[in-house]
């Protein structure tokens, strides 16, 4: 292989029953190899897949309170928090007013402040309580392990 004229290239890569493949244009001179251009699509679609396959996919659950939770009903769902952190999961707790509950806001911050307390050996808070519309909702990432 060498530099070679464009022309003179494209000669070569006929000649040889190839293609030629521009690699880096922004470079100067723009960068061309001589490929089987198929070839390196498929090992190219290959690689990405490959890479596609090690991303980690993030996962979020969801835990739904009202503003007037029962203590029973709050540690049950307490304990599924638990383990969607412990399995790797984000997890999404939300207070939903419906109707007039939304005067209880200030109860609903306060249970999911309570509930980013007692789970904060399992997930840190992502996002504090926040109201949107009729939702205040919170978010808590996974510690990772060491």
């Amino acid at each position: 292989m060498g530099v070679y004229p464009i022309a003179e290239a494209i000669e070569k890569a006929n000649d040889l029953g190839f293609d030629l493949v521009e690699i880096s244009p922004n470079a100067d001179p723009p960068v061309c190899k001589i490929i089987d251009y198929k070839k390196f699509l498929y090992e190219q679609k290959k690689r990405e897949k490959a890479m596609k396959a090690k991303a980690t996919k993030v996962i979020v659950k969801e835990i739904r309170f009202g503003p007037n939770t029962d203590d029973h009903d709050y540690e049950f769902k307490k304990k599924h928090a638990e383990k969607f952190l412990k399995d790797g999961a984000k997890l999404k707790a939300y207070v939903f007013f419906k109707g007039r509950s939304i005067v209880y806001k200030d109860k609903g911050e306060i249970l999911l402040l309570r509930l980013a307390q007692e789970l904060e050996d399992y997930g840190k808070v992502e996002q504090m309580p926040r109201l949107e519309g009729k939702r205040m909702t919170m978010f808590i990432a996974p510690k990772t392990k060491k």
